[in-house]
């Protein structure tokens, strides 16, 4: 009985479409963020190298090198505070998670990541 008012309430906070990138991606998310009263948009760039969980708790890792430093952020796939998703460049892995580009200049991960997915 509970658990189908708990699937009841999952598929009410299922985001459909979010589903379209891989590890590996270059990937835009576009978050709200609320700042005082105000509400606005937030854009973080990066290659996605870690996916994980399934459902409504899967979420997904982007880094990017922003002034020479490595920045990670963890993103729930389903979060109300995600905009939307666009994958800019489809990257081609051999891994099923990328925690090798951290210790990786900011040329050479895009050697990486950008070879041609077949």
């Amino acid at each position: 009985m509970s658990s189908k008012v708990i699937e009841a309430i999952e598929k009410e906070q299922f985001k459909e479409g979010r589903s379209g990138f891989r590890v590996g991606d270059k990937v835009k998310v576009f978050t709200r963020v609320k700042e005082g009263d105000k509400e606005r948009t937030q854009l973080f760039t990066g290659t996605v190298i870690a996916r994980k969980g399934r459902g409504l708790n899967e979420q997904f890792t982007v880094r990017r090198i922003s002034y020479g430093e490595g920045v990670e952020r963890i993103f729930p796939v389903h979060s109300p505070r995600i905009e939307r998703i666009e994958v800019e460049t489809k990257g081609n892995p051999r891994r099923a998670k990328l925690f090798y580009l951290r210790g990786r200049s900011d040329m050479s991960v895009q050697e990486v990541v950008e070879t041609k997915r077949s």
